[in-house]
């Protein structure tokens, strides 16, 4: 009876947010949204094997999925972004959760959107990104750089014009002033290395 319910939920949902699909029929924004869509349907175990099942779902029940998805629909063209400014009024944003960056790998998950500003240069394929995390400038030209399959744990600042290689991890609550380099983990204030290639280690950045 209960997983009847959940799904009859499920498709109320789906149902409610069914407009907007006309956005993903008209972007030029397909191929990274279905990565997106896909990354995020394994992250929170949806069973559905359609895409656009999954994207509905995510879009009823995930506020910070449809800052993503708003995001991928103003790079995909003119028609997308204007058709989606009267759905915003119904389909809100997660009102807290800022995407201030040039260019957005396909894959990004957001698991808590909740007092996060996210002003990158750039930000790399298949990064996760949690609550409460600066990444941002020092000036008006220097911020962030993000490789690929970054993770930033909440209450983590990323600031000024610094490069997180790929495959870095950064803990909760630490502040990275400097360049961190691939395969590292790294936590404190100021943020400093704890393990590399996954051997434990205790070094500064430089």
């Amino acid at each position: 009876m209960r997983e009847f319910i959940i799904k009859i939920a499920k498709t109320i949902g789906q149902v409610f947010t069914s407009p907007m699909l006309i956005l993903f029929l008209v972007t030029k924004n397909k191929e990274t949204i279905v990565i997106d869509i896909r990354r995020w349907a394994k992250i929170v175990d949806l069973t559905s094997n359609s895409d656009l099942a999954n994207l509905l779902f995510l879009l009823y029940k995930y506020p910070e999925f449809r800052n993503l998805y708003y995001y991928r629909i103003k790079k995909g063209g003119f028609l997308g972004f204007a058709l989606m400014q009267p759905l915003k009024v119904f389909y809100k944003e997660c009102p807290s959760l800022f995407l201030y960056c040039d260019n957005i790998g396909a894959g990004l998950f957001i698991q808590h959107g909740f007092s996060t500003i996210v002003s990158a240069e750039s930000i790399g394929e298949n990064c996760w990104i949690n609550q409460q995390v600066t990444i941002g400038y020092t000036n008006k030209t220097d911020c962030p750089k993000i490789g690929n399959n970054v993770t930033i744990s909440s209450g983590a600042k990323v600031i000024g014009k610094v490069t997180l290689n790929d495959y870095v991890k950064v803990g909760a609550n630490a502040v990275v002033v400097k360049d961190v380099p691939a395969n590292c983990v790294v936590v404190g204030v100021p943020a400093y290395i704890v393990k590399r290639d996954g051997v434990k280690v205790k070094e500064q950045l430089v």
